[in-house]
């Protein structure tokens, strides 16, 4: 069984990967020596930083709406040991995780790439119950897209690090 996990968090590992690389690698390319100079990894970082605040927020308060909010219409959410979810399903999603007790939720960004369009940022997570004991510990990689000069997430992905239940 948990090599069976195992193989399927390898699998969607790389679906997200080869989802990212065919959608930007489709798009037309004028020079790609050319580095914009009006991104800003600094404010990137601080506006991801303060919008992962405003997400626990949400979570702690149960605003599933506002959580589906950060999303696009065309996003996709990847929980460990779950069928990816997608577009308006996202708001159900993280109403299912609010009503099973699970508000406390840290995210800590490792790293953050991308340019004026995309930006992968990966971190690590851990999720706490009411009584504020450990439920979860792994790590993430969130594709952020940015569309008419607003950030939202494109895909997101949660890879847990603890072993499946058996």
């Amino acid at each position: 069984m948990k090599q069976l996990t195992q193989t399927i968090l390898k699998t969607a590992s790389v679906i997200l990967l080869l989802t990212f690389l065919i959608s930007t690698g489709c798009q037309q390319q004028t020079d790609t020596n050319t580095v914009s100079t009006d991104f800003d990894m600094q404010k990137t970082k601080s506006f991801i930083d303060s919008i992962n605040t405003k997400f626990t927020e949400e979570l702690s308060n149960g605003d599933s709406v506002a959580l589906g909010s950060h999303y696009w219409s065309d996003a996709e959410l990847f929980f460990s040991h779950s069928e990816p979810i997608k577009g308006k399903e996202i708001i159900s999603a993280w109403g299912s995780t609010i009503r099973m007790g699970l508000k406390d939720f840290t995210f800590t960004t490792t790293d953050i790439t991308g340019d004026n369009n995309f930006l992968i940022e990966t971190g690590v997570y851990d999720i706490k119950d009411k009584n504020k004991k450990l439920v979860d510990r792994g790590s993430y990689v969130v594709v952020w897209k940015q569309q008419n000069g607003e950030w939202k997430l494109y895909r997101d992905a949660g890879i847990t690090s603890l072993p499946a239940a058996e």
